[in-house]
C-alpha cells in the first residue's frame, strides 16, 4: 500500500494564532509502507496551546522513528497488542509532560489528540477529545466519538442534536492531553482496504459543514493526484471560514491506493 495525502491548517477568521497542530509520516518498512497521521487542536492562553499541540506532535513522532520500528522487526505475534498498548503510554507520557509544564508555570494548557496509524492492512487510532477521524468509502464513517460535554449529553437523551450544535458548552471537553493527570485514551482499530479515504480534523472544521457535504467532495475516485486532493481540501477550508467558523482549523485527508510507492 501507498498513501496519497494532502492537509490544511488555517487560523480562521478570528484568531491570530493557530495552535491546531498536525503531524504525517510515512516510513518503508520490511513489512511494507507505514504511515502516522495526527491532527491536535490546542488550548491555553497565547501560545500555550501551540506548545501543548505542538509537544504532542514531537513527542508522537519521536515514538515513530524510535520505538515503532523496533516493534514491526520483532517476530511477536502479539504486535496489535503492543502497538496499542504503546499509543496510550505515549499520549499518556505526554499529558504527564504537558501538565508538569503547567504546574510549574502556573498555566492551564492542553491539546486534543486524534492519531491514525497504518500498518500493513491494520489502522489504528489514538483519541482524546474532540478532533475527529473519518473513513470515507461508500459511505462515510466517523470513527471517534466526540469526548465532549454535550456529546454526552445528547447520547443520554437531554438535548437534542439540533440543541447540541448551538448549545454553549459545545467546547466544554471531558478530557484533554495536559489538563489532568488521569487520562483515558481512547485506543481502536481496523483493517484497511484499498481506496479506503481517512479523514483527520480539528473541531474548527465540522461545525459549520455536513457530512453530506464532506462526502460529496471526498468520497474515493473523485482524485488521480494529491493536487487534486490539495485543492479539494482548501476549498472545503475557505466554505467553512466563509459560513463564519472562528476557531482554528485543520484537515488531512489519507487516500489508501496500491502499490508501495516511494
Amino acid at each position: 500500500m501507498s498513501f496519497q495525502i494532502a492537509y490544511h491548517t488555517d487560523a480562521g477568521i478570528k484568531k491570530k494564532t493557530n495552535q491546531d497542530a498536525l503531524l504525517l509520516k510515512t516510513a518503508k518498512t520490511p513489512k511494507g509502507r507505514i504511515g502516522l497521521f495526527i491532527v491536535c487542536d490546542g488550548m491555553g492562553g497565547l501560545t500555550q496551546g501551540e506548545l501543548a499541540s505542538a509537544t504532542v506532535i514531537r513527542g508522537m513522532s519521536d515514538w515513530f522513528e524510535t520505538e515503532l520500528p523496533k516493534i514491526i522487526q520483532s517476530d511477536n505475534e502479539q504486535i496489535e497488542t503492543q502497538i496499542q498498548q504503546q499509543l496510550a503510554d505515549c499520549v499518556k507520557v505526554l499529558n504527564r509532560k504537558i501538565l508538569d509544564y503547567g504546574e510549574a508555570a502556573n498555566i492551564n494548557l492542553g491539546t486534543t489528540i486524534t492519531a491514525l496509524l497504518i500498518v500493513q492492512s491494520n489502522y489504528f487510532l489514538v483519541h482524546v477529545g474532540d478532533s475527529r477521524a473519518y473513513l470515507i468509502h461508500d459511505c462515510l464513517f466517523q470513527l471517534t466519538k466526540d469526548q465532549t460535554l454535550v456529546a454526552r449529553e445528547m447520547e443520554r437523551g437531554n438535548i437534542t442534536e439540533e440543541q447540541a450544535k448551538v448549545d454553549p458548552r459545545r467546547n466544554v471537553l471531558l478530557q484533554c492531553v495536559g489538563a489532568s493527570p488521569e487520562l483515558d485514551p481512547i485506543i481502536s482499530s481496523g483493517e484497511v482496504k484499498e481506496g479506503d479515504l481517512f479523514m483527520l480534523c480539528t473541531d474548527g472544521f465540522y461545525h459549520e459543514i455536513s457530512e453530506d457535504e464532506m462526502f460529496s467532495s471526498l468520497k474515493p475516485g473523485l482524485f488521480s493526484n494529491e493536487t487534486q486532493m490539495k485543492e479539494t481540501v482548501v476549498g472545503l477550508v475557505e466554505l467553512v471560514k466563509k459560513r463564519k467558523e472562528t476557531d482554528n482549523i485543520t484537515v488531512l485527508i489519507t487516500n489508501v491506493t496500491a502499490g508501495d510507492a516511494s
